[in-house]
């Protein structure tokens, strides 16, 4: 990692929180607003595509319920697995993570060379992966569970599967909440919630420049 001192550094977000409050539109605006964006979801589905080394250990450890006919990794499958019983959950993560974090430090990295004023990692487990860290500060989505339920559905998840994922998710944002610099509820409207985003990015760049 590069040096994380001195003026005029790079400032760090970490963004988390459950699913379906709002993470990803939160990002949008971020990127809208010239912050450089590190999606931890899509550096997984990279390290994890046909024919790599952790998608070959995935179908390993999980076998054909998660194989899709053409022998890829089934996502929708290996999510129902994985949300129903915890420890699986940890099996894959022990699988997937090691492999991710260092593209994204290295996406960090390049942001700060290029001398981007912001960088954004989008995480569900940037603080149980340790990202957290690294961030100078961790922004945590939430949003009322019924809008919660009701983003999820509008994904097209069907009804079963989103409240296995609830349920894996239950009381992650009071979890999150010790860690967190800052908690934005997405409840609102879009404007409103646009609003809270760029106010908080404008303290939390003012704040690096006092520092």
């Amino acid at each position: 990692m590069s040096d994380r001192t001195g003026p005029g550094r790079t400032i760090r977000i970490g963004i988390t929180g459950p699913i379906g409050c709002g993470k990803t539109q939160v990002v949008r605006w971020l990127a809208e607003l010239g912050v450089h964006v590190v999606d931890a979801d899509a550096v997984t589905r990279a390290v994890t595509s046909p024919g790599s080394a952790v998608q070959a250990a995935i179908l390993r450890r999980f076998g054909p319920a998660v194989t899709a006919p053409d022998g890829a990794l089934d996502r929708a499958a290996l999510g129902r697995v994985v949300f129903s019983d915890p420890a699986a959950l940890r099996e894959l993560e022990a699988i997937v993570h090691p492999a991710v974090r260092p593209r994204i430090l290295d996406q960090i990295d390049a942001a700060e060379a290029a001398g981007a004023p912001a960088v954004a990692v989008e995480a569900i487990k940037l603080v149980e992966g340790g990202l957290a860290g690294l961030c100078d500060e961790v922004w945590v989505v939430t949003c009322d569970p019924a809008v919660q339920l009701e983003r999820i559905l509008a994904r097209g998840t069907p009804p079963r599967d989103a409240e296995q994922r609830l349920a894996a998710q239950a009381g992650l944002a009071d979890r999150l909440r010790p860690s967190a610099t800052r908690v934005l509820d997405t409840s609102g409207t879009l404007a409103q919630t646009r609003a809270e985003v760029v106010a908080a990015l404008g303290e939390a760049i003012a704040a690096r420049r006092r520092a």
